[in-house]
């Protein structure tokens, strides 16, 4: 983890995992320890259920929308939570976002590339 963080942001640039499309530049995200879930990354499927996923821990906190470079939102789920996809290839959610805290988005450090 100490390779990607610097003085508390993210060091590299963040990619998606699948296309390489750029998500967020250095220095632009801040590394937060936070539980949230978050479904698997995969295609959905008529057996998938709600709680097919994992808790993660590791997060980039991001503050306001418009600082990411490449980034897409779900409709919301759950009643006020919003998933969020590389925007190019709509692989994810590589991160979550709520409606009750409109201005912080996490995005998960293992769901994308550092590059």
């Amino acid at each position: 983890m100490s390779d990607l963080v610097t003085d508390g942001k993210n060091g590299k640039t963040l990619t998606c995992e699948r296309c390489g499309s750029k998500v967020l530049l250095p220095g632009l995200g801040t590394y937060v320890v936070k539980q949230i879930f978050l479904p698997h990354m995969k295609m959905k499927s008529e057996n998938q259920k709600p709680e097919d996923g994992e808790t993660l821990t590791d997060f980039w906190l991001i503050q306001g929308m418009y600082t990411f470079e490449n980034v897409g939102f779900t409709n919301t789920v759950s009643g006020d939570v919003k998933y969020m996809i590389c925007a190019d290839c709509e692989v994810g959610p590589i991160g979550w976002s709520s409606l009750q805290d409109k201005n912080n988005f996490y995005i998960a450090v293992d769901r994308v590339k550092h590059v």
